[in-house]
Parts: structure tokens; sequence; C-alpha cells
């Protein structure tokens, strides 16, 4: 029996905004859209938040989910439903998005919609006002949940959130506007990303009982800036109830999203590349494999190896503790779908049980599971801004 979980109009909620919204709570079901401006009905199918199948009309699979992002004005309902269709698009949510949207700039996909409509986007296209990098797109994230905020604090134009290299255990929500993510380097302050309502100011290692220390400053960008303070006791007590080997993957999504940061700034400022990483290590999940497990690592170094329009890009360093492979329920744009990994020769590593990950990740507090969602989102959109830098050098 369906149930519909969700519906509204696409003038108020973008397909972009749908993708990360079904996504985060990993969904599946599937999501109708009409229009008036079309002939047909377009219908995409979810499973675990991923799309797996769509049609538009007679155009199919990853051709319709393009084309359905054209569509600027009409209806949509998602119906919470068991899916029984064939499993033809391969690519994750957030390459499908970053896709169709410089897709639709650049007039591939045909807009339909009152001609004055300017239709609203989950990422939209924004010039860095600090950096050098040209070109950062403004994130949002899922709705906020007011459950688990304690106050509000509101921030004008350009004034500082936090201070890298600062200590603290907050953790905001943005309510309104937009901030700068920054990174201090030899040649001044850089924006490495922009991100607006929904999105997180600090990160999940804040939860731990690590010593901690800000990898970045926060500064408003545009205007006024309205933020949530979280309740991040009660997300403490949630983070020490979960699993060691889920603590441990959450810990290692951390540490991804500060090397991959660390990148894009080496490639922003033109500086040296840690190129070393590859040396006497050998592939052991192949970039494009149908690898469905996931590991921790126990002893030796692996690499996580990018390719670029240009060649390969060593995007990071995995260590003992770290964990890597397949994790449906995250989009990182790295392996197994997006990078290879290889390992040196005295590594050593455990199969890990995904499924188990999996429902755990489904057990979280919405707010816990957007946390780690947006972490996912921002490792992904780091990444492709390093290969973007990486095929200009």
């Amino acid at each position: 029996m369906s149930e519909v979980l969700l519906s509204g109009r696409l003038r108020f909620l973008s397909l972009g905004d749908l993708f990360q919204l079904l996504g985060g709570n990993n969904s599946t079901g599937v999501l109708n859209i009409r229009s008036t401006y079309a002939p047909n009905s377009g219908v995409i199918y979810f499973e675990k938040g991923n799309p797996i199948n769509a049609s538009n009309g007679p155009i199919q699979g990853m051709e319709a989910i393009y084309s359905l992002f054209g569509w600027c004005d009409g209806s949509f309902e998602f119906l919470d439903q068991p899916i029984k269709v064939a499993h033809v698009i391969k690519k994750g949510r957030m390459e499908i998005i970053l896709d169709a949207l410089r897709m639709l700039d650049d007039g591939e996909i045909e807009k339909l919609g009152p001609p004055s409509f300017e239709e609203p986007s989950l990422i939209r296209t924004g010039m860095d006002k600090v950096g050098e990098i040209e070109g950062i797109k403004v994130i949002k994230g899922p709705f906020v949940n007011y459950a688990h905020i304690l106050e509000e604090e509101d921030y004008a134009d350009g004034e500082s959130i936090v201070k890298q290299g600062g200590h603290g255990k907050w953790i905001w929500v943005i309510l309104e506007g937009v901030v700068n993510i920054c990174k201090e380097t030899s040649s001044g302050l850089l924006t490495v990303a922009r991100i607006g309502e929904g999105c997180f100011v600090g990160t999940i290692t804040a939860l731990s009982i690590r010593e901690y220390a800000r990898s970045a400053s926060a500064t408003t960008a545009e205007g006024h800036v309205r933020l949530g303070l979280l309740d991040t006791e009660y997300l403490s007590r949630e983070y020490s109830s979960l699993s060691p080997d889920f603590k441990m993957l959450l810990l290692s999504l951390d540490a991804r999203l500060r090397q991959v940061t660390d990148l894009v700034v080496a490639l922003s400022i033109k500086g040296p590349l840690n190129e070393k990483l590859m040396k006497g290590k050998k592939v052991i999940l192949k970039k494009g494999a149908p690898e469905k497990k996931a590991y921790k690592i126990n002893a030796g170094e692996l690499c996580v190896l990018g390719e670029s329009k240009k060649g390969p890009l060593t995007l990071l360093s995995l260590q003992q503790g770290d964990i890597f492979g397949n994790l449906p329920f995250l989009d990182l744009g790295h392996e197994p779908g997006s990078a290879s990994v290889m390992a040196s020769e005295d590594s050593s590593v455990d199969e890990l049980n995904a499924l188990f990950l999996q429902e755990e990740y489904e057990r979280l507090s919405e707010v816990f599971r957007n946390l780690v969602f947006n972490i996912s989102t921002y490792i992904f959109m780091t990444t492709r801004m390093a290969y973007h830098l990486h095929e200009k050098r």
C-alpha cells in the first residue's frame, strides 16, 4: 500500500532540493512530477535515497532525470512504496545534481515553465569574495528541525563566527543567509565553501572526547546571517551510544574532509602536492568496481586516487582506524564509484558489515543524520573543486 509522504510545488521546492531531502532520509519510493507545460508526467524511482530509474514520456533512465531538472513549475508527490524496477542509474545524487545544473546553465536542458520564472535551486552559482577560486556554489542542506535548537544568534555582514585553530564544542545550523568557510593560507584568506540554509557550522569531531581545534574559519558572506545553536549535549549522548565502528566512520569522514580541503588550498595557491602517497602502493579497489563491501584499516597506509580530465589526482591518505569501501548511504564522490584505493604492502584490513552500518545510520535522529549527510555533501563538493583546480593547474 502506497502512502504520500511529501507533496508540493516545484517553484517552492526544486528537484535538486527533493534529491537532497529524499537522500538524507534514505527514502524508498516513487516521485511523481506533473506540469501543465509538459505533455507527460515524470517519474523517478528512489531506493534508500538514491535514484535508480526514471521516465519522462518516452525518455528513460538518466536522460529522463536530466530533462526533469528543466521543469521550473509543476507539482510533485512522493509515495512511500517498494520498488520493483531495473537499477539503471549508476551516478550518485550529488553528481546528478551538479551535472544537471551545469547543463541548465549551458542550455543543454530545455526549461519548461513561465517565461519570467526563476526556479529555486539546491546550489546556486556564485563568485568567491575572499580568495581566488571562482564559481563556488552555495550548498543548501535539508530542512531545519527546530527541536534541538537551544537559541538563535545573529551575525552581521563579514562578522566572524569561529576562528581557525580555536577550540569549542559548539555546532550551529544556518537558519538564514550564507556563510563562507575559509582557510588561512600563505596567500591570505581563501574561501573553500559557501553554505546556506540547513547546513551546519562545526563538525562531528566536536562531539567526541578528543581534543578538537577548528580547522577553518567561518565568516558571514552575504549580509545578515541567523544561526541556530544546537543542543550538543543531546548530540554527544547520541554519539556515545553509537557502535565503535560507526564512531570510527564519523571520525574518518571528518579526516577526509580536512585532507580534501587542504588539497584544495594547495591546488589554489599552486603549492606542492603530496604525490608520493602513491609510491610503493598497488590498487586494491579499482574505480568503478562493483564492490559491495566496507573495510576498516588495521595497519599500513592507503590512499584514495581520483581521476580528473588532466590525469590521476591523489585525494587523501587513509590510516589505521579509517574506514573505506562501499557505503551506499553516503555520496562522497570517492571510492568505489569515482575513485580507486591503493595500499602499501604492509597494510591489513578487516571487512565490516556495511548493512549494519546502514541500519545504524537509518536509526539516527533526524538532526544527527543531517549532520552526517552534510559532511558527505561537503566532501563531495570539495572533491569536485579539487578536480576543477587540478585541471586548471
